[in-house]
C-alpha cells in the first residue's frame, strides 16, 4: 500500500509559477513509476506528466511539454511538478499517482495508487 500527499497548489496569476509535491509513504516508493493527472471543472481527468522509477525517463502531455517539469528524489520519496509559464487553462485538481507495472504511463487505469489532489487557479 502507498499513500500519496499533494501539496504546492494555490493560486497564481498567469505567467507565473508553481511547484507541486508529492510525498508517498512506505518503503517501496522508488519501485513505482509517478504520474501527475489533473481534472478542470466538468471535464474528464487528463494526463500530465509521467517519470520512471529511476527517474530516467519523463513523459508529457502536448499541452505541457516545454512548461513543466516532472522530477523525483527517491531518498525523500517525493515526486514534483515544476509549473512554469501557467495558463489559466491549467486550472484544476492536480493528483499524483503511482504505477508499479509500467515505466511510466499517461493512461490513468494503470496507476494503483492516488492523492488526494491539490487545487491549482490560474489568474488571467
Amino acid at each position: 500500500q502507498v499513500q500519496l500527499v499533494e501539496s504546492g497548489g494555490g493560486l497564481v496569476q498567469a505567467g507565473g509559477s508553481l511547484r507541486l509535491s508529492c510525498t508517498a509513504s512506505g518503503r517501496t516508493f522508488s519501485s513505482y513509476a509517478m504520474g501527475w493527472f489533473r481534472q478542470a471543472p466538468g471535464k474528464e481527468r487528463e494526463f500530465v506528466a509521467a517519470i520512471s522509477w529511476s527517474g530516467g525517463s519523463t513523459y508529457y502531455a502536448d499541452s505541457v511539454k516545454g512548461r513543466f517539469t516532472i522530477s523525483r528524489d527517491n531518498a525523500k520519496n517525493t515526486v514534483y511538478l515544476r509549473m512554469n509559464s501557467l495558463k489559466p487553462e491549467d486550472t484544476a485538481v492536480y493528483y499524483c499517482a503511482a504505477d508499479g507495472v509500467s515505466s511510466g504511463s499517461s493512461d490513468g487505469y494503470d496507476y494503483d495508487f492516488w492523492g488526494q489532489g491539490t487545487q491549482v487557479t490560474v489568474s488571467s
